[in-house]
């Protein structure tokens, strides 16, 4: 192609993107009506003809078949699950992490469309709906955020966390589990089928998510809220996926701070024979980046930071779970404790860029481009290597963090927070590298 027209073709989509970008700006609008529109699904093949005709002769129909009993084309769209319990996809589903709440709702949905996910991510504070006394719900923004998701035909994923303070004082775990399935089923009975997958928990293998202290026995806890939970969820809305909720990955040992994610999946599995099998569709993971490739992994194929100062020790390169890869441990993990059958969702995964957040200088060492290009890589990864002896996926969806926490950051005065540095819109609301790279991918997929 004439490099002229090329680059004009680049710049009329960019010119189309931001007229998109622009005409979101009309900011949140009121709660809509419920909405009857299903999950988006995947087209069937088209049924190709058995005897085509030559040019300049009339097609033959097979024998003992007339034309009109030929199969038909059909629009019935197929199922992005496949029949069964743990519910599990058929192909690969892509998502981000977004903040909803009291923002411009809507310009961040029509972004989520523009970019091609078709799920999204928010997490909840349950502590912030029930009170101030135990079975009052106060749903607030969150029937604006249910109901303007579902209208723009996108699949949401809740994450639950934090119990309220007259149930635990620290907010963490509670001690009853049906407390946690009273909320989960009041949710339900109000939402529905519009939440399409709930997660419960939130990387629980950390003393702060926790109460302040992590053991191996907390994990045998938190299966028995998840139990609840999934049976509570279920009763309501069959079709809705559970998560149980992602660890953090980390080798780090110390009961005030972390249980190595390793020990935490082993103890939720084995707890009790195996409760959790029946009892949970998918496991959430949160695999690690810091500065490395999706391609490398420790200790085998290890990245290498040449200026790393010497106070950042190795600059977070020598341990499996700074890595995307340790997906494929979990896997791991997983088969060797009888759960294989249930896939994977990874409900957090991204690349910090510069930042000024203590204990997040890896993200120093990654570039807008990098970024852009590690993203990508880690798409691919999932989607063309990830799949089991059958040829299915055996990681069912991959949730990107995020979409606009540069815009709430810099709202606060500090754009380039952490947070904000992981995020695909800058913080005037500008599409990143990551932005354009992941809305042509996805482009060239759904094809």
């Amino acid at each position: 192609m004439d490099i002229r027209l090329l680059k004009r073709a680049k710049y009329l989509t960019f010119a189309m993107l931001l007229s998109l970008v622009l005409a979101a700006c009309g900011g949140a609008g009121p709660a809509g009506a419920p909405t009857t529109e299903p999950i988006p699904t995947l087209p069937t093949d088209p049924v190709q003809p058995t005897d085509p005709a030559q040019p300049g002769e009339a097609a033959k129909p097979t024998d003992g078949v007339k034309p009109t009993d030929a199969p038909q084309p059909t629009d019935e769209p197929q199922s992005i699950f496949e029949p069964g319990s743990p519910i599990r996809t058929r192909a690969s589903q892509f998502g981000v992490v977004s903040h909803l709440y009291y923002t411009d709702r809507n310009r961040v949905l029509t972004l989520t469309n523009i970019a091609g996910f078709t799920w999204t991510r928010q997490q909840i504070q349950w502590k912030d709906i029930e009170g101030p006394d135990p079975g009052n719900y106060a749903w607030g923004e969150l029937d604006a955020i249910v109901n303007d998701t579902a209208a723009a035909n996108v699949n949401l994923l809740i994450s639950i966390v934090k119990s309220p303070t007259f149930y635990n004082p620290t907010n963490g775990l509670p001690s009853d589990p049906k407390l946690m399935g009273n909320f989960v089923e009041a949710m339900m009975l109000r939402y529905g089928d519009k939440i399409g997958a709930v997660e419960i928990w939130n990387e629980q293998n950390l003393a702060v998510e926790n109460g302040g202290r992590v053991t191996v026995d907390d994990a045998g806890r938190y299966v028995e809220l998840l139990v609840e939970c999934y049976n509570r969820i279920k009763a309501v809305s069959p079709n809705t996926i559970v998560l149980a909720g992602a660890p953090s990955s980390t080798g780090f040992e110390r009961e005030d701070v972390a249980l190595p994610d390793e020990k935490y999946y082993r103890a939720m599995y084995s707890y009790k024979d195996g409760l959790i099998k029946g009892h949970f569709d998918a496991q959430a993971v949160h695999p690690g980046g810091a500065a490395n490739p999706p391609g490398t992994l420790f200790p085998n194929e290890p990245n290498k930071i040449a200026d790393c100062p010497p106070e950042l020790g190795s600059c977070w390169t020598d341990d499996p779970t700074h890595y995307f890869r340790h997906l494929e441990n979990v896997r791991r993990f997983m088969v060797e404790e009888g759960v294989g059958d249930h896939q994977i969702w990874v409900t957090e995964f991204g690349w910090a860029m510069k930042n000024n957040t203590p204990g997040y200088e890896f993200g120093n060492f990654v570039s807008p481009e990098q970024q852009s290009a590690y993203i990508i890589d880690a798409m691919k990864l999932v989607r063309d290597s990830y799949v089991d002896d059958q040829g299915k996926p055996w990681v069912g969806a991959m949730f990107l963090w995020n979409m606009n926490f540069a815009v709430l950051w810099n709202g606060e005065g500090n754009p380039d927070h952490e947070q904000a540095s992981f995020g695909i819109l800058g913080p005037d609301w500008s599409p990143r590298p990551s932005f354009l790279a992941i809305q042509s991918y996805l482009a060239s997929i759904k094809k």
